[in-house]
């Protein structure tokens, strides 16, 4: 592992002018869904990801119920205008973290926004996505809220997450979007049908995330005993019974393929979505070190074609058993 700062590969998100470190760091698992965290291990692992050159650190006000943020503003705080901090709003979380629904209304926008500066102790976000496409709003009433934060400086560039080729356009129409981030990895390459070609038409980046597909690609999950109190993956469908045993099928189909190559599985899952183009950046999240520097190992990895096309056959679209959520 290359630990100079300036070792990292910077990529072009979007046609706006936003640049980001080719890998970026999902930051979500250090406060909630993925069991207990520890808060000094979390600071190393940013202090890690600085060391490698990682600029592009991902949260969202839902994550902690604004904890996530907290702690991003806390790790970034003294290199704020070295680094591209991405959050997200729309979500709705009460005060015990109960779910409360999807707000795209413009007043909830600009209210939202100024509580994630506030807990990200920054005056400007540098990407600011709807986390959510609010289905009550129209997209165009939500984008034209968010470009007012752009005018007002808070925001640099905006983004959507999970929106369909149709959202995508409209929201596109009234703003320049800079970055689309959806779920993609080798189980679940559904974006290759629409998204993908929609976003690349626009000039649209594109941010996988759970590029390792919530740790399923990792190849250290072998039962759902292992998930801890407070994993989130043990009641999603993919993570249960029959689901979980063809899924570990095709994760032993990665892994062997990854000993004959002497990577580890995780590398060669995060290599293959870095393959995919140079106009994505995924965000793999961790909340350890150790696997931080297992992904940004991904990035030495080179695919042959013949490679790539044994990983497109091993995971077809729609190979994973069991819904998304």
């Amino acid at each position: 592992m290359t630990t100079e700062k300036t070792s990292m590969q910077q990529i072009k998100l979007g046609s706006q002018g936003l640049s980001v470190s080719r890998l970026g760091l999902g930051c979500m698992g250090m406060s909630e869904f993925y069991g207990e965290a520890d808060d000094a291990e979390n600071l190393r692992v940013f202090e890690t990801a600085l060391d490698a050159g990682l600029t592009f650190f991902d949260t969202a006000d839902m994550y902690g119920v604004g904890k996530n943020e907290e702690l991003v503003g806390r790790a970034l705080g003294k290199v704020r205008s070295q680094v591209v901090i991405a959050t997200k709003f729309a979500l709705m979380r009460g005060p015990n973290g109960e779910r409360v629904g999807i707000n795209g209304r413009p007043e909830y926008v600009h209210a939202a926004v100024d509580a994630s500066l506030k807990r990200l102790n920054t005056d400007y976000i540098d990407l600011y996505y709807q986390h959510r496409v609010d289905p009550n709003v129209p997209i165009e009433d939500t984008v034209g809220a968010m470009a007012e934060l752009v005018q007002a400086g808070k925001v640099r560039y905006l983004g959507l997450s999970e929106a369909t080729p149709e959202q995508i356009r409209r929201a596109h129409r009234v703003h320049p979007i800079t970055a689309l981030q959806s779920e993609y990895s080798l189980w679940n390459r559904e974006p290759e049908e629409e998204v993908l070609p929609t976003v690349r038409e626009l000039g649209i980046g594109f941010v996988p995330y759970s590029p390792l597909g919530r740790g399923f690609l990792t190849g250290e999950l072998k039962s759902p005993a292992d998930f801890g109190e407070g994993d989130f993956r043990r009641n999603n469908p993919r993570f249960q019974g029959e689901n979980f045993q063809k899924n570990l099928k095709l994760v032993e189909a990665v892994q062997r393929l990854a000993e004959q190559k002497g990577v580890s599985t995780a590398q060669l899952a995060l290599a293959w979505v870095l393959a995919q183009g140079q106009d994505l950046a995924p965000i793999p999240g961790t909340k350890r070190v150790k696997y931080l520097q297992d992904n940004i190992g991904a990035l030495d990895v080179v695919l042959s074609a013949a490679e790539l096309q044994q990983l497109a056959e091993i995971a077809p679209v729609g190979a994973a058993a069991g819904a998304r959520y």
